[in-house]
Parts: C-alpha cells; structure tokens; sequence
C-alpha cells in the first residue's frame, strides 16, 4: 500500500480515544436519564399515596383550621406537599382583615392550626401525618 492511500485511510478512520470518549459519555447520560426516570416515578408514587391520605382525611371527617399567615400551618401544609390541595383544609384568615371568617368563630377555633375531627375531638399545633393516621385511622403514606 501506498504511503498516501495509507494516510488517506487514517484521516478516515475515527480516532480511538475520541470514540472512547463518546461512548463513556453516553453511558453517563443514559445512567443520569435512567435514574431521573426512576426518581420521577418513585416520587410520584409517593406524592399519590399522600394524595390519597389527605382524601382519607376528607372522607373520615377529618378538618384543618388556618391561616394563611400562620407559619405552623405553612409547616404543616409542607408536610402534604402537592398534595395539600386534597386536604380538609378550612382558611380562617380574611386576607386584607385581622377579622376571622365565621366558620372558624363558629367551630371554636382560637389556635392555628387546629384540628377538628369527626368526633368533635379538637388538637392543636402542626401535626405529623402518622398521628393523624392513627387518629382518623387513615393508612399514613
């Protein structure tokens, strides 16, 4: 073979250590993308189990009494996640007012948060999600 022909085909050739490199580098991208994926899903089961606890909750008579600006609540409220918007929650805070709204004056509600539940037993302060469980008897996520 000629020396040319034999240069022509090295400038063909893709280099070794570059196509090595390609290769890691998309092997690292697919572990990142796989391991995203599996966070993805795991979180989201996660996020409908609490979903689903905080409509037992709701079904069991079960009801939050806030405010808006109380940081317990916010606490609490941390404690759901997403999933807050399934909650038996009650807004006590009239937003622009230092009134409150009536159904709270009506339940009795004088600390936030406070929770009501079916049995007319009140608690007050920010509670975990195991103690409500086992006081509504909801499966806790």
């Amino acid at each position: 073979m000629s020396e040319e022909r034999r240069k022509r085909q090295q400038d063909r050739a893709p280099d070794g250590p570059p196509s090595v490199l390609l290769r890691k580098l998309l092997i690292i991208v697919v572990i990142v993308a796989v391991a995203a994926g599996l966070y993805y899903l795991m979180r989201r089961k996660h996020d409908s189990r609490v979903a689903a606890f905080a409509r037992c909750l709701s079904d069991k008579g079960a009801k939050m009494y806030g405010a808006y600006w109380c940081p317990h609540c916010a606490e609490q409220e941390e404690r759901f996640g997403s999933s807050f918007q399934y909650a038996p929650y009650v807004e006590c805070g009239i937003k622009g007012s230092r009134a409150t709204a009536q159904v709270c004056l009506d339940a009795g509600v004088k600390r936030y948060p406070t929770w009501v539940f079916a049995d007319g037993t009140k608690v007050e302060g920010d509670h975990s999600l195991e103690f409500l469980g086992q006081t509504t008897g909801c499966p806790v996520p």
